[in-house]
């Protein structure tokens, strides 16, 4: 079976609760995923494995396409209770600096590294850095390896961007990359941007495969460029006040549903990376492959203005860096 249509049917088990207990906590889980995307996947295997593990006691209900709201939206509604669980991606350089390591550009080599990554400075400094704001990580999913289409040209090294009005998320980082790189950035909501490509208003974007399929992007591009110039983490995230006021049971198991699912999610983002790209090469886009060394190359600027901007920039990109080969 396609691993499409095995993620289409994940669905279909979420939000069913045990009806051994009657009334259930009922929890939301809003994202910006669209149908058949990485992070509805992964999401509803939250869900799932939730309401499994605590049956009867939560229905964890997933919500993708911005249904409840954008990414900084979904971030204030977790302060207020109004959503339980989001799935933030390069926003989170705007809640804390210190994320923005995970905007340098080629830093994060491949998953295993991420791994080294995640054991040597989440529970040292990514999670201070959220709970100083009022929130919580309780697992490090991903959004994946970003790629650039566009309706202009192939890209193959950085001076092909020139000119070119490309969205960006809401992240300061990725904005000053493409400046570097010569592009014209345009910071903008996802659920925008499928209008905004159709209509011409901005002339290409970068995203992972799973988010340029799900989205249909490929219907108004005519260029993908592979550059896999930044690896995104998801952040399974919750508000720290509010999460702390479940019961100590309901807790655990989140928590720990939340870090069994990573392993769903790197395995279905490794496969998905074979299966989408041959499927939008399949939907007719032109495909390259952009010079890589060009890239890492034009990127040195950006490592440091991070470490002359960024309290301890330095020494997180040194410590990100002796992770990439194993420890």
């Amino acid at each position: 079976m396609k691993l499409s249509k095995f993620l289409a049917g994940v669905a279909l088990t979420v939000g069913l609760a045990s009806p051994a207990m009657a009334d259930p906590l009922v929890l939301k889980f809003g994202h910006v995923g669209a149908p058949g995307s990485l992070f509805e996947a992964s999401a509803n295997e939250f869900a799932r494995c939730a309401n499994e593990k605590l049956a009867g006691k939560v229905d964890v209900q997933t919500f993708g396409s911005s249904q409840l709201g954008k990414d900084k939206e979904l971030l204030q509604k977790l302060k207020l209770g109004q959503v339980d669980f989001s799935l933030p991606s390069s926003v989170m350089s705007s809640v804390s600096d210190v994320f923005g390591v995970f905007e340098m550009p080629y830093i994060i080599s491949d998953r295993d590294h991420m791994k080294r990554v995640e054991a040597a400075i989440l529970d040292s400094t990514l999670q201070p850095a959220v709970k100083a704001k009022g929130y919580r990580i309780l697992a490090i999913w991903e959004n994946g390896f970003r790629h650039i289409t566009n309706n202009v040209r192939p890209i193959n090294v950085p001076s092909d961007l020139e000119g070119i009005k490309l969205r960006t998320p809401k992240g300061a980082w990725r904005v000053k990359m493409f400046k570097l790189y010569g592009a014209n950035p345009t910071p903008m909501s996802f659920s925008e941007v499928f209008t905004a490509l159709q209509t011409g208003v901005i002339d290409g974007q970068e995203n992972p495969y799973a988010q340029i399929w799900s989205a249909k992007f490929q219907e108004v591009q005519k260029y993908l460029s592979i550059t896999g110039h930044v690896y995104t983490p998801g952040y399974l995230l919750v508000s720290d006040k509010h999460f702390s006021k479940l019961p100590q049971d309901i807790q655990a198991g989140l928590e720990q549903c939340g870090k069994e699912t990573q392993a769903f999610v790197y395995d279905t983002a490794a496969n998905l990376e074979v299966e989408l790209l041959n499927n939008l090469k399949e939907g007719g886009i032109q495909v390259n492959t952009a010079d890589k060394a060009a890239f890492i190359e034009a990127s040195k600027p950006i490592y440091d203005d991070f470490a002359a901007e960024v309290e301890g920039g330095q020494d997180l990109i040194d410590t990100v860096r002796s992770l990439a080969k194993g420890s």
